[in-house]
């Protein structure tokens, strides 16, 4: 790896960040109580190049690699639109490995380029209510009709089901029992959202309220045999594509998260005089700040490394899978910092850490969750017995 100053990375860098000093804190605050899709960011990303950063240059796309959309990511969280900014246009940037990498041509023709104009809003469907982690026991199932295949199942956990026009869904082809490999028998379609056929139901939580999220009830959904991705029965190596790198990816954003309260934080605290002198001259504010720095900083070169393996097609899983981790703790340490140097005031909406602090909690339970991630450690580099 070279960590000398890369100028591509730092223009792709302060070009976001520009894009992005057009939709301050008070824009992202509005949004979130609204519960209103960003759809002027998300024009405005697109406007910029953005979308499709990764799709190859063929289809109309920037043929870059994870390094970059990570930097893109980071950039986007830092500014201060966190989670609601990175899942507006998440999958945009980079959610269609499968159909890169195992796609056909006529899939590939027909919606990267859309996917790069901003025209084509798609949907990761995988996590089900019974099933969670555990994606081998998913139930939700493909039938073999004619000309295609007939969905049924639910879904749970689905982002920007109100908008979506597609749905990248895995389903249980064959019965989980009819093979002893439990990942076999899946398959991964590029279904329509048929809204007749797909009852799309919003779930209320915590954070992140910008961007919808969803279960879905699903009867009878028609896939055409075209809309497959990868081989039949193969869907579980076909998700596998880009695991690694959306881990890197959202760890990016958890980092941008902490970066952007760090930044209200050491400037709160400059500010803010009590007992006649800036609070920051306490210990007490300044170590917790200047110890997030460092996990900030320290997460980001386990990014690094990590993105730099992918594109460079080296294995990269306990690097992904470190990163992930490093990165939600880091972020959230940084957001319950920022919180906490803003005392009374952090708790208010006002200064916004608290949105901060709820979607840096998001992190350390998503794209997988911290549990997982040490259970993948454990026995995958250290050999430990498989606990689950």
């Amino acid at each position: 790896m070279d960590f000398s100053p890369d100028p591509l990375h730092a223009e792709i860098r302060d070009a976001v960040a520009r894009v992005c000093a057009d939709f301050g804190d008070d824009y992202w605050l509005a949004h979130d109580e609204s519960k209103e899709f960003p759809w002027e960011f998300y024009h405005a990303i697109v406007k910029g190049g953005w979308l499709g950063l990764t799709v190859p240059e063929a289809y109309g796309g920037g043929g870059q690699g994870v390094v970059e959309a990570a930097i893109v990511e980071q950039t986007i969280a830092a500014s201060g639109a966190g989670m609601n900014g990175c899942s507006s246009v998440h999958i945009g940037i980079f959610g269609f490995e499968p159909i890169i990498r195992y796609g056909s041509e006529d899939l590939k023709r027909r919606f990267l380029p859309r996917l790069v104009t901003g025209d084509l809003h798609v949907s990761f469907a995988v996590t089900e209510p019974d099933a969670g982690t555990d994606t081998t026991n998913i139930s939700t199932f493909a039938t073999k009709v004619e000309g295609g295949w007939s969905i049924s199942g639910k879904k749970v956990w689905i982002t920007k089901a109100q908008e979506a026009e597609r749905l990248m869904i895995l389903c249980r082809t064959a019965p989980r029992a009819a093979n002893p490999k439990k990942t076999a028998g899946m398959t991964l379609f590029f279904a329509p959202l048929d809204r007749d056929r797909v009852v799309v139901r919003p779930i209320p939580k915590l954070g992140r309220n910008a961007v919808d999220t969803n279960e879905l009830f699903i009867d009878e959904l028609f896939v055409p045999d075209e809309d497959v991705i990868g081989e039949v029965g193969d869907g579980f190596r076909t998700i596998l594509a880009g695991l690694n790198a959306e881990r890197v990816i959202s760890a990016n954003a958890a980092i941008g998260i902490g970066r952007a309260a760090l930044r209200r934080a050491t400037a709160y605290a400059t500010e803010r005089k009590v007992f006649g002198r800036p609070i920051g001259q306490n210990q007490g504010i300044a170590f917790p700040l200047a110890e997030a720095l460092i996990k900030l900083d320290a997460a980001d070169a386990m990014c690094q490394k990590a993105a730099w393996l992918i594109d460079n097609g080296l294995p990269c899983a306990r690097e992904a899978n470190a990163a992930k981790f490093l990165a939600a703790e880091a972020g959230f340490f940084a957001a319950d910092a920022a919180l906490s140097a803003h005392g009374g005031y952090g708790y208010g909406k006002e200064f916004h850490v608290e949105r901060y602090f709820r979607e840096a909690r998001l992190m350390r339970i998503a794209p997988i969750s911290q549990e997982m991630v040490l259970n993948y450690v454990a026995e995958h580099v250290l050999g430990l017995p498989r606990s689950y």
